[in-house]
């Protein structure tokens, strides 16, 4: 957990960088063709690094687009929305894991026209409210008239996230209005006040999502949502400026053949940002790859 908690906050101070540029040894940045392959031209992926789909995701494409022939660069944001805005002016070409059919609907509204969609690789994507293992709240509805267990608090991630704006939708819808507050900060800072409360096996409710690795880390379990008021399960997508298939034929191919499942995608995430940890992204999709590339068709190898 210890080992956990030091990714964790090696993340926050990485996602107060918006717009940084990293370095490709691991860190982030540029490489080139990877094994001296002609360079195809620069594809640049737009991540939140606090938001470790994202996060995995944008480095197993910089290993497999280099290997190809792509120079691949990093760039850092901290909100959901600027780097919507970003894909859609083209100053980034791809957004390696975006929740686009409800978590990030809003910024489809907006941006979509100029936003290309190159696959699915991942199906079952979705918005939770959880509370420890130990709790004995089983549903949303348990949290009626329970305010002062939780401080009136429901602990949140990013002002702008899409989760956020769900949650918010979500408190009126379960009459919650007026007992409750929803305290927004950052991913960094939640799983912060949710190490520590698990650790004092103290009360909490926080706003969650799968996958996502601190589910199992913390023991976290999610509150039936009778109502539905955070949505049903969603795709996470690879998503391009639009014309990206076009100016990067290759990449698109080879993107949209990418598809992960429950045990796939956790082990990924697991290795990327538990066993390797800030600046050792890089090596830690390598001994991914060497586990479990085997398991792919749309592996590209050395």
């Amino acid at each position: 957990m210890k080992k956990k908690f030091l990714a964790i906050t090696a993340l926050g101070i990485t996602a107060s960088l918006a717009l940084a540029g990293c370095s490709g040894d691991g860190a982030g940045g540029t490489n080139s063709g990877g094994d001296g392959a002609e360079d195809k031209g620069t594809i640049t992926l737009g991540f939140l690094p606090s938001w470790t789909d994202g996060l995995s995701t944008a480095y197993l494409l910089q290993d497999q687009l280099e290997k190809i022939g792509y120079t691949v660069e990093m760039k850092t944001l901290t909100e959901a929305g600027p780097l919507y805005t970003g894909l859609a002016q083209g100053d980034v070409d791809m957004y390696p894991s975006a929740w686009p059919e409800l978590t990030h609907a809003e910024y489809m509204d907006t941006y979509g026209d100029d936003i290309e969609d190159i696959g699915t690789y991942y199906e079952n994507a979705k918005l939770t409210i959880a509370v420890p293992e130990y709790s004995e709240l089983t549903s949303i509805e348990d949290l009626k008239g329970k305010g002062a267990e939780f401080d009136g608090k429901i602990i949140g991630i990013e002002p702008g996230a899409g989760l956020t704006a769900q949650t918010e939708k979500m408190i009126p819808a379960y009459g919650l209005e007026g007992e409750y507050e929803l305290v927004t900060s950052s991913t960094a800072a939640m799983l912060t006040e949710l190490k520590t409360a698990t650790d004092a096996q103290e009360d909490l409710v926080v706003t969650l999502w799968r996958p996502f690795w601190a589910n199992e880390a913390f023991g976290m379990k999610d509150l039936e949502d009778p109502e539905g008021a955070m949505g049903e399960a969603e795709g996470l997508h690879f998503l391009g400026h639009k014309g990206f298939a076009e100016e990067f034929p290759e990449a698109a191919e080879l993107i949209e053949q990418i598809k992960l499942d429950d045990a796939q995608y956790g082990s990924l995430e697991d290795m990327v940002v538990n066993e390797f940890g800030e600046g050792k992204e890089a090596d830690a999709v390598d001994a991914w790859l060497d586990e479990h590339g085997d398991d792919f068709d749309w592996v590209v190898s050395e």
